[in-house]
């Protein structure tokens, strides 16, 4: 039995030249009392939910962080997993069975018992919930393998796998596997969403959640067992917390500079203009990139669609500029992707090297695969423009940019926009050449869920990514990391995958994604979580 107090998840080259940045030691003395005004961007159109197991919109992820408590939390800076409402934990050798010594005195903020019972009842409910959604609530991935929990004496809970596992202990201290009055299970998801059953042990209560309206979390009273991550483990210094949901990303700049709110925090960073605006009216901008998969490209190489050759592939890859993408659509200061994962994203491996900008490259490549240049500068081969089908949203940042960098190698990149029904299917039915997506979680095991057919949320986008010999190989890689209990074989796993995702065409980074929110000066204390959501234990106002 492996005895764990600590568990170091080898957080490589976080530094990605994304800082952690966070005001937590910005001087002075705290002072306790007064309401926090957030302004988020608007709600989430297709899941409106406050209920922790279930919701992926990040929003309401940081929100829930900070009225629901979890086993374990995780180092921003190192990955470590350290005792939160858990004082310790033992994982047995063939990594089937987790156990949980559990802190005393913790309870619920109905005055309820937070014991293994209520722990355990937490894992029943997470199971039935995964079935009753047919595995939508993003809380699925986070389980995966879960075949039950047992409370073996009031402070020790037991956790059964069915297949080891190694991102289990990881989702142990994430939002998603908060621990909340197990009562809320006896409602249907869809009732839970709302929050009237949600009961955390956090720091704050929710006091309600009005779905695109606002979120208003409260103080709780005699609250002292923060994890030893925070500087304040007790009680905390703001009396209100109220967030509110606001379009236009103009509005929310305007209302922090002017004082209307303290914190505004855009979905997309800020455009460079109005991070000026917010840094000459004395205000702060935090940033740390958001963990877990960058936002990247992916293939359809299915028969019939142009990037089912590696050669294409492989001057898709050399013809993307990522520093002037970056530079241009984010701002000058932005960081480059350096790989398919984010750089604050545990067992990271830099890629750069294989993601330099080389027109040259991208030439050779496509004059091997038989692709010559016509008059108009495309590439033609048997008559056929070389076109690549690239379905856009209104959330697709730059793209016209990266139209126009393709162009300069020959490739037709046909920007086409999607009305919300065509959203819902084109994956599905194949009617796409190159698509885009991402995944946060601080932990390399979220990228399972978007590459490996058996357990992805698109099993057609998963199936389409690489031929199968290179979806085989990638499922051989993420089984080695996941099934093993050695922290040594799951980081040279991921090694080995990040390498071959670059090396074989099956990701194409094209940037990393950095949660940015404009801070008030007369807000202190703030900081981010490992997964970059809002930390709100030390934060306090003048």
């Amino acid at each position: 039995m492996l005895t764990v107090g600590t568990a170091l998840l080898a957080l490589a080259g976080c530094a990605g030249g994304t800082p952690a940045a966070s005001s937590g030691g910005d001087g002075g003395t705290p002072k306790s009392g007064g309401t926090l005004k957030v302004s988020y961007f608007p709600d989430n159109p297709n899941l409106a939910c406050i209920d922790p197991f279930q919701v992926y919109w990040i929003e309401s992820r940081s929100i829930i962080r900070n009225f629901a408590d979890s086993l374990t939390d995780q180092d921003p800076k190192t990955g470590e997993i350290v005792p939160w409402l858990a004082t310790s934990w033992q994982i047995s050798p063939d990594g089937l069975t987790y156990t949980f010594k559990l802190r005393d005195g913790v309870t619920f903020s109905n005055g309820k018992k937070l014991d293994a019972q209520a722990v355990a009842d937490n894992a029943t409910g997470w199971i039935a919930t995964v079935k009753a959604t047919n595995g939508a609530a993003l809380g699925a991935s986070y389980v995966q393998g879960l075949t039950g929990a047992k409370a073996v004496d009031a402070s020790t809970v037991e956790f059964t796998l069915s297949k080891p596992n190694s991102s289990f202990l990881q989702a142990t201290s994430t939002t998603n596997l908060a621990i909340t009055d197990p009562a809320e299970y006896q409602l249907t998801p869809a009732e839970r969403c709302t929050g009237k059953s949600v009961v955390g042990s956090g720091q704050f209560v929710l006091d309600h959640y009005t779905a695109k309206v606002e979120t208003v979390l409260t103080k709780r009273t005699g609250y002292q067992w923060g994890s030893a991550l925070s500087k304040n483990r007790g009680e905390a210094y703001l009396d209100k917390v109220v967030f509110n949901y606001i379009a236009e990303d103009s509005v929310r700049t305007g209302n922090l500079i002017s004082g209307a709110t303290d914190i505004s925090w855009p979905r997309n960073p800020f455009t460079p203009q109005d991070e000026q605006l917010i840094q000459r009216s004395g205000d702060k901008i935090e940033q740390r990139s958001l963990p877990g998969v960058s936002y990247t490209l992916f293939a359809n190489t299915a028969a019939g669609h142009v990037l089912g050759d590696a050669q294409v592939r492989l001057a898709l890859n050399k013809a993307i500029d990522r520093k002037t993408y970056a530079t241009t659509v984010f701002g000058a200061n932005y960081p480059v992707v350096q790989g398919a994962f984010n750089a604050t994203t545990p067992f990271f491996k830099s890629q750069s090297d294989k993601l330099g900008y080389d027109p040259d490259g991208a030439a050779k490549a496509l004059d091997t695969a038989g692709w010559t240049v016509g008059k108009d500068g495309y590439r033609y081969k048997g008559g056929a423009k070389l076109t690549i089908d690239y379905p856009t949203t209104q959330f697709s940042a730059g793209s016209e940019l990266l139209q126009a960098q393709l162009k300069k190698v020959g490739i037709d990149l046909s920007l086409r926009t999607l009305t919300q029904a065509q959203q819902a299917t084109y994956v599905n039915n194949g009617e796409y050449d190159l698509t885009g997506t991402y995944f946060t979680r601080a932990d390399p095991g979220a990228l399972q869920f978007i590459l490996n057919p058996d357990v992805a949320n698109s099993r057609a986008l998963a199936r389409a990514s690489a031929p199968p010999a290179g979806i085989t190989q990638v499922q051989t890689l993420f089984t080695k990391a996941l099934q093993t209990t050695d922290a040594a074989q799951t980081k040279q796993a991921y090694a080995d995958l990040q390498d071959y995702l670059i090396a074989e065409g099956v990701t194409f980074p094209l940037f990393e994604r950095v949660q940015k929110a404009g801070v008030s000066s007369k807000v202190h204390g703030f900081a981010f979580t490992s997964e970059s959501f809002l930390k709100l234990n030390d934060v306090w106002k003048d």
